[in-house]
């Protein structure tokens, strides 16, 4: 039975596409179509119903799925016990959000560079809802985003939390007392893009506070929300470490409020079966734990 054929299949099945699967193989629906006939006529069974919703597996199909990823598992774990990592070829894609980007993304490319320097690294940059929906359609192996992702061919794992603080310039009308955070909310509250898990967080520490409209600003950008911030725009809701330089030098101040949004949390996923993804994930660990013994508890917390 050919791999190749195999891997097609689970693709067809994950994707729910023959043709985003043909774009993510790098060949042509015609193509998908020959090989998935070829192992229906191997295998003796319907493996996809087809009809103007897409592509569905049959239950034969849903069967062969779980030994066709078991075979192509068993085969990835054969070919890592056997190469070396400095000799990997291929290409790693993988997606970023901003926070990430503006904290540890640079030792990580340090370390996937030194430990497989003939591997591609494809970097995106977007917002974590973006990179969750890009993941499950195929078009990332692994993104570090906020979000544990349930699906069977995903995997996901936590690896730290930031702590997230009322952040305004020191020179500016925000940077004085506030009896509450009703009081706050009276305030331009500068946040991460809507609909986001910050985002929706500061949303309910506002209503769980009797504030069911809160003035928030939603920006997709760090590096905006910093500008805004230090321009004196209004009252960030996002982690210190961000803004750390900033904080040491004078520019921002950490407002003393003791209802703060929950720790925004940095989450690993990554595709089943793609080579090389648990090796960046072990890299992304190690990482983590050095930059966080680095900026210390009040900038970042390793998850349990």
């Amino acid at each position: 039975m050919n791999l190749k054929f195999l891997e097609t299949f689970v693709w067809v099945a994950r994707l729910k596409s023959f043709r985003l699967t043909a774009d993510k193989l790098f060949t042509t629906q015609a193509s998908i179509s020959s090989r998935i006939a070829v192992l229906e006529g191997e295998l003796g069974v319907k493996l996809f119903l087809r009809d103007s919703r897409g592509v569905s597996l049959t239950p034969d199909g849903l069967k062969v799925l779980d030994y066709a990823e078991q075979m192509l598992d068993t085969m990835q774990s054969l070919k890592q016990s056997i190469e070396a990592p400095s000799s990997k070829v291929g290409r790693i894609r993988i997606g970023v959000m901003d926070t990430v980007i503006h904290t540890w993304l640079s030792p990580l490319v340090a370390e996937i560079m030194d430990g497989y320097p003939l591997v591609e690294i494809e970097l995106v940059a977007d917002t974590s809802l973006n990179l969750c929906d890009q993941l499950q359609k195929g078009f990332l192996d692994l993104a570090l985003q906020t979000d544990l992702l349930r699906q069977e061919s995903i995997r996901s794992l936590e690896l730290a939390s930031h702590p997230v603080g009322w952040i305004v310039a020191s020179h500016s009308i925000y940077n004085r007392e506030y009896a509450s955070v009703a009081e706050l909310a009276r305030e331009r509250i500068i946040t991460y893009s809507k609909n986001s898990l910050p985002h929706q967080d500061v949303l309910s520490l506002m209503q769980a506070n009797g504030v069911l409209t809160p003035r928030l600003n939603c920006v997709n950008s760090v590096s905006a929300i910093t500008r805004l911030l230090r321009d004196g725009f209004g009252i960030g809701a996002l982690p210190p470490v961000l803004v750390s330089e900033e904080l040491a030098r004078g520019e921002l101040t950490l407002l003393p409020i003791e209802q703060r949004p929950p720790n925004l949390q940095v989450v690993v996923s990554w595709r089943i079966g793609v080579e090389l993804a648990e090796s960046v994930v072990e890299l992304c660990q190690q990482v983590v734990q050095r930059y966080a013994r680095q900026v210390g508890p009040d900038h970042m917390v390793l998850a349990e």
